[in-house]
């Protein structure tokens, strides 16, 4: 169960806050995908099958305001520099081409999130083609194939385990939070760090819906079309998408699941702010306003996020839009990806404007 932690203990916490937070906004989608594909978000969620679905995550923006109102207007401050940074419907027109469109994502199963705002649902309504990240998580039987052809992905294969990379207090760390959670650490001894981390970055109210059927936004999305007749594309293989998390050092995805274990409590809190400022199309908001939640990030995170912005979002952002391109010269497409990958300079709905589209919000 969570309890509330006070603003001033969360401050004192979170020392290496960005690090996780890396783990939790942007690769989010990965973990649950694959923990989806392997089974494990039900089999593990049956065992803790008494935890609550009611989340009780509290706001972040609000602690701010209470505690520290100049970093929340610094916060704020960066949020309105960013590119295209508020909103999370796009129009995408070019002359002689059926307008498209181009809506941000959030990946959980909160009602309130997979519920389409009005003028998104008459967007997906009107489309002829709908757009994931992936489709090869609609397709249970691909997705473990693409598990078991490229286990080295998220397995070690090497004869290595976690236990044999953490140091005794961190390993004792890990079983603890494990054991809490009802998974026994022998069944995911020899998983990457960051599966496990997606494990315990969900809160248990994310699980227990999931648990009870209910799909994410983007599978919500694509079922839906398929259902209508219309065909669903993605933009990426669920093996590009694995490869991307393992192409990061061993010692971050290490240092990230740690000190996620560490902050177990604090993130129905995370999720909140996430879910909250994404419902207000504040996209570019969310990462600002969760740093300034703790303390300056130290050189080592702020290496570590320059790296992991790099792979798992600004070089991505570069591969959805090259592989976007020969669909929207169709006309009358839905395109949807986590919101993270549209604000920027280098964000999807830039890229597109290069690419010589118009991009307009729609509100």
């Amino acid at each position: 169960m969570h309890h509330q932690i006070p603003f001033s203990q969360f401050r004192t916490t979170c020392a290496r806050l960005p690090g996780v937070m890396f783990y939790l906004a942007a690769s989010l989608p990965f973990m649950l995908l694959i923990l989806l594909a392997v089974g494990l978000v039900f089999s593990i969620t049956k065992a803790g099958a008494t935890e609550s679905a009611t989340c009780d995550g509290k706001s972040l923006v609000t602690a701010l305001a209470l505690s520290a109102p100049g970093k929340l207007a610094e916060a704020r401050a960066e949020a309105a520099a960013t590119k295209y940074g508020s909103g999370f419907l796009w129009k995408v027109e070019k002359p002689g081409i059926d307008t498209s469109w181009l809506f941000g994502t959030m990946h959980v199963t909160d009602p309130r999130v997979t519920q389409l705002p009005d003028a998104a649902q008459i967007a997906f309504d009107a489309a002829g083609t709908v757009v994931i990240e992936t489709v090869d998580i609609l397709d249970p039987v691909k997705a473990q194939a693409a598990l078991l052809s490229k286990p080295e992905l998220t397995m070690f294969t090497d004869g290595s385990t976690l236990t044999s990379l953490l140091s005794e207090d961190d390993a004792k760390l890990v079983e603890a939070e494990l054991s809490r959670r009802g998974i026994p650490l022998a069944l995911v001894s020899r998983m990457k760090p960051w599966m496990i981390a997606g494990l315990v970055a969900l809160p248990p109210c994310e699980l227990a819906r999931k648990s009870a059927g209910a799909e994410f936004l983007d599978i919500k999305i694509a079922n839906t079309a398929k259902a209508a007749g219309k065909p669903v594309l993605g933009l990426e293989s669920i093996g590009e998408q694995m490869a991307a998390m393992a192409d990061l050092p061993m010692e971050f995805h290490i240092r990230g699941l740690v000190e996620t274990i560490k902050l177990a409590d604090l993130m129905p809190d995370i999720m909140a702010t996430m879910t909250e400022l994404y419902l207000q199309g504040e996209i570019a908001l969310i990462m600002p306003v969760i740093m300034a939640s703790g303390p300056d990030g130290t050189e080592e995170d702020i290496d570590g996020y320059a790296e992991f912005e790099e792979r798992i979002v600004r070089m991505r952002n570069h591969v959805m839009a090259e592989r976007a391109a020969p669909i929207l010269e169709q006309g009358d497409v839905f395109i949807a990806v986590g919101a993270l990958h549209l604000p920027g300079d280098e964000g999807l709905v830039s890229l597109l404007e290069t690419a010589g589209y118009t991009v307009s919000s729609v509100q």
